[in-house]
This record gives structure tokens, sequence and C-alpha cells, in this order.
């Protein structure tokens, strides 16, 4: 055989057998980010499932407070039946947003502050809200390391020949990044 056909046959395989590493290195990534989506859901399906006990409690002290607790049950509802992560993400900013409300609502409520049930159902959600920064912070991690590998050159050849496109993070909502007012 001739030695240049035997070169182009060696630089082809090369080129394959790279495009192939290249093309399952973007499919891990993707599952990990997938994954990193599934431990946040874990942990969101965790805080939905505390809630309406929360909301119960809240209820038979602040019965006159119903727009504030329409609202967190509204958009309870509105994350577990979201479609895509995107979905689920903006539902849950407006669903931390209500409880936040729930919360100053209960302020007014002495009786309700002290009641066991109430500070229990506090304390846990407080350690869902605390699992749930360090899921979106390993998502955000994961998504940024697979964004980065699909818009370097040369991967970003095989990302687009195979429609990888980038994953979206979990950010934080425009109204939350204000910093709350403290009155004494």
């Amino acid at each position: 055989m001739n030695p240049i056909i035997i070169a182009l046959i060696a630089i082809v395989l090369i080129l394959l057998f790279w495009a192939v590493g290249m093309y399952n290195r973007l499919v891990s990534l993707s599952v990990r980010v997938d994954n990193g989506w599934a431990q946040v859901d874990v942990q969101l399906k965790k805080r939905f499932d505390l809630i309406p006990n929360l909301v119960e409690t809240v209820k038979g002290y602040a019965t006159h407070e119903k727009t504030t607790l329409e609202e967190v049950t509204k958009w309870r509802g509105a994350a577990i039946n979201a479609k895509t992560p995107e979905e689920a993400m903006e539902n849950n900013a407006k669903l931390s947003r209500a409880i936040v409300n729930l919360f100053a609502t209960a302020e007014q409520y002495p009786d309700l502050k002290a009641n066991q049930n109430f500070l229990d159902l506090q304390s846990q959600l407080k350690d869902i809200e605390g699992k749930i920064a360090m899921a979106r912070q390993f998502y955000n991690d994961t998504a940024m390391k697979y964004n980065e590998y699909i818009l370097h050159f040369p991967s970003n050849l095989i990302a687009s020949m195979f429609h990888f496109g980038q994953k979206k993070y979990f950010e934080i909502a425009e109204a939350d990044k204000a910093v709350p007012q403290v009155k004494f």
C-alpha cells in the first residue's frame, strides 16, 4: 500500500476517534447537568411537601391573610406542574417570594411565632432551603462546565453539528437581589 494512503487513513481515523471522544464528552456533560437539575428537583419536592403543612398552620392563626396564603399555594402548584427546568426556575423564584411574604405575615402574630409546630416547620424549611442552595450551586457549576465546553474550539464544531445547546443557569430573580430592609 502507498504510504500516503496509509497516512490519510491514519489521519481520518485519528479525526474520527477525536470527534467520537468530543461527542461522548458532550453527552457526559449534558447528562451531568440533567443530574444536577434532578438533585435540585428532589430538594424542591421536599419543599413542596412541607408547604401545605406550613400554610395550614398559618391559616389557623391568620385567617384574614387569605391572599398571602393563596399566593403560596398558587406558586407551589405552578412550580410542581412546570414542564421545563426554566419554567420550574421561574415559578420557584415566585414561590420563594411568596414564602418570604408568608413569614413576614407570621411576624404579626406572636401566638403563631411561638407555636411549636410552626417553629418546627420553619426550621425544616430553612434546612431544605440550604439544601436547595447547595443543589443549585452544583447544577450551576455543572452547567458552566458544559456551556464552556460547547463554546470552546474545536468542541463547538461537534456541539453545533449535533445540536448541543447551552444550559440555562438557576439564577436569582432581580426582585430577590434587593437588600431586605431591617426595622427595629
